[in-house]
């Protein structure tokens, strides 16, 4: 009889998780609170438009492939992808004070670093070279492994690789040491926001963000991002696999320190093993209830920890098509960007937002009406644990207004407002609300020293036996492809324990009879 396994969460990892557990052999039941699959990978539909709620940035494309070919699948039969050159544009002061489209071909990359300077175009390649170095120890001996106990950081081989990420400085201070022109430097520092920190005060190893993008592009999947998730589903249901929706996880039932099920709907749901794809500090705090089972992580820790950003994000359906950007992704980054990140994590209002811009029906027209094009705008701010202000209507309007105020300066744009005919949002609050991000936060908890590899929330709960965590809180940490790693992690924990539990069960012959291993 196959062993059941409990999956809390469709999001990203707790799709890819129940994936691979169905594969290996066990009965998996995914129970997710919202009515479709994705969690922040989510869609908004309105008025024709079709946005993604959440994450549209394709990189390292191997690891979304990687789910469907574990099971033989082939993903262009769920996910076309197609490689964006250039990746994408930025403005610096609405462009007023420079534009930049910024290719992933080398040469094409080279002159425009050429352009500002010879010297900064060298120092470029020696951050490269450094980062790069860096980069493959950490995928080898870090991003792709548990620590489950603490002598499996605390070796003499492991300590000699962590010495390699030289993590001690920020990104920022790192860049700077081989480029010096300003907007060629914030050019590829920013790309810390995509997992929530800032490259003023992030770890210096997350300057590999941008030197993957440079090496490996950036991609777009045909349908937008949503139709990963959307993919991920059905080849979950193709395997025998089973998701209750709207099925709101109300706690993990512990007895003994051993996860035994969930309760929904006030109806106790038994497994043999449970794994959670809901944000660690949420299902810590609301979720597990047994205080002994949290280990470590009690209600007090978990209010002490940092946490990453959050975002404001408009959808914006307009009525024409965008032809001001040549690109479907665009930076805008303020007059002091530095000062703008500085601000987010002190908790205050931004003047002058530095925002991300998305255009996906540039690339895929029928995620709009025709003639028409849907604008998802980004801009990251405080989580509401650091903010010193409130989300009210008043703050809203204040966002938009930015917003709409540095795109009027774009050449074409003057009376961009005139032409939104739909118009949504998500702030803080409703990340909170709808998909339990702790304070808001949309990457989880923030990267920091203190907050990483085996200082991280990891995979095995360390005072509960038979459950599991998933997701972007957990080691390795955020973002989409790192959270496909997460899964891989978590279910190969599982996958170790189970075998060792089925080992110790095993009847061993002896002389006159049969005994039970480990009895």
């Amino acid at each position: 009889m196959k062993k059941k396994v409990i999956v809390i969460g469709a999001g990203v990892a707790g799709l890819a998780s129940a994936i691979r557990l169905q594969h290996a052999g066990f009965q998996v039941e995914i129970h997710e609170k919202e009515a479709i699959a994705g969690g922040k990978m989510h869609r908004i539909e309105k008025d024709g438009f079709q946005f993604d709620l959440g994450p549209t940035i394709v990189m390292m494309p191997e690891l979304y492939r990687e789910i469907f070919e574990l099971v033989g699948r082939d993903p262009d039969d769920y996910i076309l992808m197609e490689r964006l050159d250039p990746m994408y544009s930025v403005f610096f002061g609405s462009g007023k004070k420079g534009y930049h489209e910024v290719s992933s071909d080398l040469v094409q990359l080279m002159k425009s670093f050429e352009h500002a300077s010879e010297k900064d175009a060298e120092g470029f390649l020696k951050y490269l070279q450094l980062i790069y170095e860096r980069f493959l120890v950490a995928k080898n001996h870090f991003l792709q492994r548990p620590f489950r106990k603490k002598m499996d950081f605390y070796n003499p081989s492991t300590l000699y690789q962590a010495l390699k990420l030289k993590t001690f400085d920020s990104a920022d201070n790192f860049i700077s040491k081989y480029v010096k022109n300003e907007q060629l430097k914030q050019m590829i520092s920013f790309q810390t926001l995509y997992i929530g920190v800032s490259p003023y005060n992030g770890p210096s190893l997350y300057s590999m963000i941008p030197m993957i993008e440079f090496f490996y592009g950036v991609w777009f999947i045909k349908g937008g991002m949503y139709t990963m998730a959307k993919s991920m589903e059905q080849l979950f249901l193709e395997l025998g696999g089973k998701i209750s929706y709207q099925s709101t996880v109300e706690e993990i039932l512990i007895e003994n320190h051993v996860a035994k099920g969930i309760k929904v709907k006030r109806k106790d749901i038994y497994s043999d093993y449970v794994l959670c794809n809901a944000d660690f500090p949420y299902a810590l705090k609301h979720l597990v209830t047994d205080k002994k089972s949290k280990g470590k992580y009690t209600d007090e820790k978990i209010g002490k920890m940092d946490y990453s950003c959050s975002c404001f994000i408009l959808y914006l359906g307009m009525n024409r098509k965008i032809e001001e950007f040549n690109t479907a992704h665009s930076f805008f980054f303020g007059d002091d960007l530095k000062e703008n990140l500085e601000d987010i994590f002190a908790g205050k209002k931004l003047n002058n937002p530095s925002f991300y811009a998305y255009n996906a029906s540039k690339l895929d027209p029928t995620l709009a009406p025709e003639g028409k094009d849907g604008l998802y705008i980004l801009v990251p701010v405080s989580d509401l644990s650091t903010a010193k202000y409130e989300w009210t209507e008043e703050t809203i309007t204040y966002y938009r207004s930015q917003v709409l105020n540095t795109l009027s300066q774009v050449e074409g744009l003057e009376e961009i407002e005139a032409d939104i005919i739909s118009e949504s949002y998500m702030t803080p609050i409703d990340f909170r609300e709808k998909f339990n991000a702790y304070n808001g936060a949309c990457f989880g908890l923030r990267p920091t020293l203190t907050q990483s590899n085996h200082l991280r929330p990891q995979s095995k709960a360390q005072a509960c036996d038979n459950l599991y965590f998933t997701g972007s809180s957990t080691h390795p940490g955020a973002g989409v492809p790192i959270v496909l790693l997460s899964a891989k992690i978590a279910t190969e924990e599982l996958i170790l324990d189970d075998s060792v539990s089925n080992k110790s069960k095993q009847p061993v012959h002896i002389a006159g009879g049969v005994v039970n291993e480990g009895s």
